[in-house]
């Protein structure tokens, strides 16, 4: 398969990831944030698992867990925060963080060489959603701001180390054991700490369908084949996407004034992002996806032969 056709398919996982925003404020308004990362990641998880059949060795159990926890309990939870303190716009535009985050990752835990026009890509994308939080609706409630933070710091943690654990294990049973294992870790915390849930409503139930599985079973199979195949560093800048999905859909949707600097920011972070794959493209940033370490657990207990479902 090519390089562009795995560009286009990883892609999708952002450009998806940008609608949660108006899913959370607009058909899950009120839901406690750890009880909707949970209702998210759980029912997924375990439909996967129905799929694949293959549960995690005890070698593989702690970094399934450690995994579970950055990508999708402590990710999401922070994520619904700052979805619900936020103008949708402004939420996503927090994770900007995360390419230039993944890059420094990289480069510590992986190896990975680190280019300057690649910092500078990531630099521009995060310049270009600046521009975009400056928009006369983006109330900035600091709590919202640092969830939005943390959020990113988790998910660019999990990308890299994902990409060192993933060894042979196929995206979709990737995806299973994490959804699954970061469900578990939820549930105990959601049903300690926050109160029940609205009274369930068709809209609802309809917005947790479309997260947990649109927006977790095939977006994260699609994200993590991405790493696997494109690396941790390429992956990540795809993720600006994003919050130019979220704010197109606020403008489109939802009524939300563009202001012409928002489309200027707009603009510098497809530019970032394109650059960004330019850079990789060449031989040298080709050279930068480092292969996962041999030896670790999960490269270790991976089954020869079985090739991804999604390839």
């Amino acid at each position: 398969m090519s390089r562009s056709t795995d560009l286009m398919l990883t892609a999708l996982a952002p450009a998806v990831w940008g609608s949660t925003y108006y899913v959370t404020t607009e058909w899950l308004p009120g839901w406690p944030p750890m009880t909707l990362a949970l209702l998210r990641a759980l029912p997924a998880g375990l439909l996967l698992l129905a799929l694949v059949r293959r549960l995690p060795t005890r070698r593989q159990w702690g970094p399934v867990l450690l995994l579970g926890t950055l990508n999708f309990a402590l990710f999401w939870s922070l994520l619904f925060v700052a979805a619900q303190r936020l103008p949708g716009g402004v939420a996503a535009t927090m994770g900007s963080a995360q390419a230039l985050l993944v890059l420094l990752l990289a480069r510590g835990w992986l190896g990975t060489p680190l280019s300057a026009a690649a910092v500078a890509a990531a630099l521009a994308g995060v310049a270009g959603v600046g521009l975009l939080v400056l928009g006369p609706a983006a109330a900035l409630d600091p709590l919202g701001l640092a969830a939005g933070v943390g959020s990113a710091a988790a998910m660019a943690a999990g990308t890299v180390l994902s990409r060192r654990w993933q060894g042979d294990t196929t995206p979709l049973t990737f995806t299973a054991w994490q959804l699954t294992a970061g469900g578990l870790v939820l549930l105990p915390v959601a049903l300690a700490l926050e109160p029940a849930g609205p009274a369930l409503e068709l809209r609802h139930l309809g917005g947790l369908v479309y997260l947990g599985g649109l927006g977790a079973a095939v977006t994260y199979a699609l994200w993590f084949r991405g790493i696997a195949r494109l690396g941790p560093s390429v992956t990540a800048l795809l993720a600006l996407l994003s919050p130019v999905t979220a704010v197109a859909i606020g403008w489109a949707l939802l009524d939300q004034h563009l202001s012409t600097l928002q489309g200027v920011g707009a603009l510098v972070v497809l530019a970032s992002v394109a650059v960004g794959q330019w850079v990789a493209s060449r031989p040298v940033g080709m050279r930068g996806s480092a292969p996962a370490p041999a030896g670790l657990p999960l490269a270790r207990a991976a089954v020869p032969g079985r090739s991804s479902t999604l390839i």
